[in-house]
């Protein structure tokens, strides 16, 4: 558990990754080190704003009880990173991890360089210091392309070499993710561009929102058990707009055997929600997981007075379905955090029954209202239209989850808790999920909302309650199991 955990701001998350002050953004270089998940993010330790961008760093040794780190990359005077450390990945280079991240100079027009820092003691189970080299393996953008921004490294291995990813951004709005051959982490290769905006896949999946971008930031690419690739970008239109993926293969180039093509064959929004971005994987042997970074959706005085800004979501484990769409659930290891009992399990007073999918089911609600604690699990499953209530204001209004089944819907309606002008994309409207709507998983922390729909689909939202909002779990419908358990610190050994 963070040592954040105690702070008295009722808003901030107690079991989530985030520094006890100051600002946090882009998960970077999660990392699986000597029995330890290493977790690195932009931090600006000073003042809960975007600046000053350092490399905060903590480790796990089951993904829920993290250990704050000292500061693992901090700007370098007159270096290639004096004006931030920026987005990148961490990789184990013969022995020695090593942190591949963006350098930004004073001179910057939104071109990064590509810098390297590397462990000072490998033996060092808590990686506590690093030393950056003093000159970048890649300048800039390869001469003869357009491109006009060029940012977060992404590492990862296909047919027995090594490569890496460099979101960017063309001169006619394109964006694109171009692909280096890395196989020595201090000669890099341009191969080419492996996919960009004009990919009618990319295309028709990322929809308006991908009409809006101009750059893709922070590309990152994970294999699946069952030979698929997804490729994850976040879309970037001069400033943060969404996250997407995209599902496919990648093959050799015939005409360059030396070069990579990724062939789409389906895509889609990452996070449905406004309040995730810059997600970060880690390819394990058995899985991928993923982080995402929620900011903050309040008034800027409400963050200086608070102290700190922004927060990591829980651990995603990420794949893909058959169909090639998303597959996320939370990790595993989050039912670390869970109390002993559940709070609330499935309902047992039956009200009239409804008609549902496949005939008549009886409808089931929770008896009364249960008061919800400020962290919690909670899961519900619906046989027919089910409402779920977690939050009520002194006027009536209601923070509600409603799972359709028969129309394949899933809608998150926060109508009565406005996000603040000025805090994000897409104001407050509901926000409705085509999944099959039989099964939703919430995770509440604080003000951070995490929707797991389905296993198909997620939703990440920030929350601020006011000191007149009242938590309670009303659910109502064709409910089939309901069961929720507060989050506590785990008291392993």
């Amino acid at each position: 558990m963070s040592p954040a955990a105690h702070s008295p701001d009722p808003h901030a998350p107690r079991f989530r990754v985030r520094p006890p002050a100051g600002w946090i953004n882009d998960p970077n270089g999660p990392f699986r080190w000597r029995g330890r998940h290493h977790l690195f993010y932009q931090h600006n330790p000073d003042a809960p704003i975007h600046a000053n961008v350092h490399w905060g760093h903590v480790s796990s040794p089951d993904l829920v009880r993290w250990e704050h780190h000292p500061i693992a990359l901090a700007p370098t005077p007159g270096g290639p990173d004096e004006a931030g450390c920026w987005s990148g990945c961490v990789v184990d280079d013969d022995g020695v991890p090593t942190a591949v991240y963006t350098g930004v100079d004073r001179h910057h027009t939104g071109l990064g360089t590509i810098c390297l820092a590397r462990a000072a003691d490998p033996d060092d189970d808590a990686l506590a210091e690093w030393k950056p080299l003093p000159t970048p393996v890649v300048t800039g953008p390869p001469t003869g392309l357009d491109v006009v921004m060029f940012r977060d490294p992404f590492v990862f291995r296909c047919g027995g070499r090594r490569w890496a990813l460099v979101g960017a951004g063309h001169a006619d709005g394109t964006p694109s993710v171009l692909l280096y051959d890395c196989e020595d982490l201090a000669d890099w290769r341009f191969a080419g561009v492996l996919v960009d905006g004009a990919d009618p896949v990319a295309a028709e999946a990322f929809g308006d929102q991908g009409d809006r971008a101009v750059g893709w930031e922070c590309p990152q690419l994970y294999a699946t058990a069952g030979g698929d690739w997804v490729l994850v970008v976040s879309l970037w239109d001069g400033d943060p707009c969404s996250t997407a993926y995209l599902t496919g293969r990648l093959r050799t180039d015939g005409r360059d055997p030396g070069a990579l093509r990724f062939e789409a064959r389906t895509g889609g929004r990452l996070d449905h929600g406004r309040d995730f971005y810059a997600p970060a994987v880690l390819q394990e042997a058995d899985r991928a997981l993923m982080w995402g970074w929620s900011w903050e959706a309040r008034e800027r005085g409400e963050v200086e007075r608070a102290g700190w800004a922004g927060v990591l979501t829980a651990p995603r484990v990420v794949d893909v379905h058959p169909d090639g769409a998303l597959r996320v659930v939370p990790a595993p290891e989050l039912e670390l955090l869970r109390a002993d009992e559940p709070f609330v399990t499935e309902p047992s007073v039956t009200a009239p029954s409804v008609t549902a999918p496949g005939g008549t089911v009886p409808s089931r609600t929770v008896p009364g209202r249960v008061p919800l604690p400020e962290a919690y699990d909670l899961t519900v499953t619906a046989r027919g239209l089910t409402t779920v209530s977690l939050l009520r204001s002194a006027s009536g209004g209601q923070l509600t989850v409603r799972l359709d089944p028969e129309r394949g819907t899933v809608t998150l309606d926060r109508g009565d808790w406005p996000r603040r002008p000025g805090t994000g994309p897409r104001g407050s409207a509901p926000i409705v999920v085509r999944a099959p709507g039989r099964e939703v998983r919430v995770l509440v922390d604080g003000s951070l909302f995490e929707l797991f729909v389905d296993d198909r689909a997620t939703v990440t939202e920030r929350v601020y309650r006011r000191p007149d909002d009242v938590r309670e779990l009303v659910v109502t419908g064709a409910v089939a199991a309901v069961t929720g358990w507060e989050l506590v610190p785990p008291t392993l050994g």
